[in-house]
């Protein structure tokens, strides 16, 4: 990468390529390497085999990582990076930095927990054992690694490359990331969207708006749809809750503990104030959840205020604002839902995948009376998407379910930019012509995208796995 040559940096496409999940991009400049996310592939088991692959580089020749923010999908390999010898810092902002430790931890957890029962039975099989992913030691090793940065203040974090993190307004501490890079007289920005949020968003502030970039990484997991309207969503959710209090059936909420358990919080809280809650009883049965709306609380100075009651509420906490929310941090608590009628349940994973959402699925599927409200985003091969799809019978936790439960999937809730929402953010880099190259979506909303961003001056390229491109 000489001077003559034009070329300042290159750019690998490593992850969340044509997907959703996996999220992960090598930038190279001036000798240095900058690793940008490092995401866990989440979905079926072939997907989920993408973990188990060696890095395509040396973990200890990179320089720095730059994460977006905490979903795993975006962080969850950070500990096998560190386990794999990576030494050097990770750039996250604040509220990032507090909800690592969280979900990494639980993913340490939960990756034990599925070597032990694999193992079960390669045991039996006489197979060799399979090690967890990563531990908890190598969590708490990446944990020293963080480097927390607030909003918009301009840091050098290495010899001619500054880092800049904007509100993306996904979930708390969600960024969008700016690279600048210099040489010499010259420079070259590098933008990339992160996961933007959904304007409609009751806490999140909307993603602050850019203008100029040499090179535009733009998420589409929305690319090829927009959310059902906010008010439509709503109204739909208060019938549903109508419905359920009247048949005496519980409404199951599979949701992802770090936003989406929030949201869904004050929304019920909003009802419950309006009049609109005929559920006596909300159980947040997810101890990571619970842990998370603490540090949701902790950083309540980045909500969008725009509910002067809320905010005043969330002085005292969540359950000032939703005073019939009960926490069920242990196990014998949550086992103990299985014998409540007429109550909602907020459980995780988000993706019905593991979790304690399993259990309740396994004990009030197969009920007429039952609810399932599906709130997030569903990847190909996930039990949520099987539900979404309309399977009938499923395998859960070793026994056959029949699905009876009423499925309601409420898109309107989504932490993400619909398509229209990605075309106007996209839009404000037309006058710089970036090079823009769409990621974290599946091809076929990545295709559509693509059609929609040409009429607004905006040539979209949909990269390959692998493939690297010249800065």
């Amino acid at each position: 990468m000489t001077k003559s040559s034009g070329v300042m940096a290159k750019l690998t496409f490593l992850g969340a390529i044509r997907q959703v999940t996996g999220s992960c991009y090598l930038l190279e400049t001036q000798g240095r390497r900058i690793l940008l996310e490092c995401g866990m592939f989440q979905g079926d088991p072939s997907t989920t085999a993408q973990n188990h692959r060696a890095f395509p580089f040396a973990a200890s020749s990179l320089d720095a990582v730059v994460v977006s923010h905490a979903h795993i999908d975006h962080s969850g390999l950070l500990p096998k990076l560190a386990q794999a010898g990576y030494a050097g810092p990770v750039y996250v902002t604040a509220p990032t930095f507090d909800l690592l430790e969280l979900m990494l931890k639980d993913a340490a957890y939960l990756e034990l927990k599925d070597s032990q029962w694999e193992n079960k039975w390669r045991q039996r099989a006489g197979k060799k054992p399979v090690a967890p992913l990563y531990t908890l030691e190598d969590v708490e090793a990446l944990l020293t690694l963080r480097r927390p940065l607030p909003y918009n203040d301009e840091v050098e974090i290495l010899p001619g490359v500054r880092l800049q993190f904007h509100d993306g307004g996904h979930i708390i501490g969600a960024a969008i990331v700016e690279l600048t890079l210099s040489q010499g007289n010259r420079t070259r920005t590098l933008v990339f969207s992160g996961d933007l949020g959904n304007r409609y968003s009751p806490l999140m502030r909307d993603p602050e708006v850019l203008n100029r970039a040499d090179v535009l990484l733009l998420e589409s997991t929305y690319g090829d749809r927009d959310h059902r309207s906010l008010p439509d969503t709503l109204n739909e959710f208060r019938q549903i809750l109508k419905e359920a209090g009247n048949r005496g059936g519980n409404v199951l909420i599979p949701a992802f503990a770090v936003g989406r358990t929030q949201d869904v919080i004050y929304w019920l809280g909003r009802f419950q104030r309006d009049g609109h809650l005929p559920q006596l009883m909300v159980f947040l049965d997810s101890p990571m959840a619970i842990e998370a709306n603490g540090i949701y609380a902790d950083y309540a100075a980045l909500f969008n205020r725009d509910d002067p009651e809320f905010n005043r509420a969330m002085e005292q906490g969540w359950q000032a604002w939703l005073p019939n929310l009960r926490y069920s941090k242990s196990t014998e608590e949550s086992m103990a839902l299985n014998q409540v009628q007429g109550a909602i349940i907020i459980a995780g994973s988000g993706m019905c995948e593991g979790g304690r959402i399993r259990h309740h699925l396994k004990y009030h599927l197969w009920k007429n009376e039952t609810h399932l409200l599906i709130t997030g985003f569903q990847p190909q091969g996930t039990l949520g998407r099987k539900l979404v799809d309309g399977a009938r019978h499923l395998a859960i936790l070793g026994s056959e379910i029949a699905v009876r439960a009423e499925i309601h999937t409420l898109g309107g809730f989504s932490a993400h930019a619909g398509q229209s929402q990605l075309l106007q953010w996209a839009q404000g880099f037309a006058g710089s012509h970036p090079r823009l190259y769409l990621v974290h979506g599946e091809y076929e909303a990545m295709q559509s995208l693509q059609t929609r961003l040409a009429p607004l001056n905006l040539r979209a390229e949909i990269p390959t796995v692998g493939a690297t491109i010249a800065i």
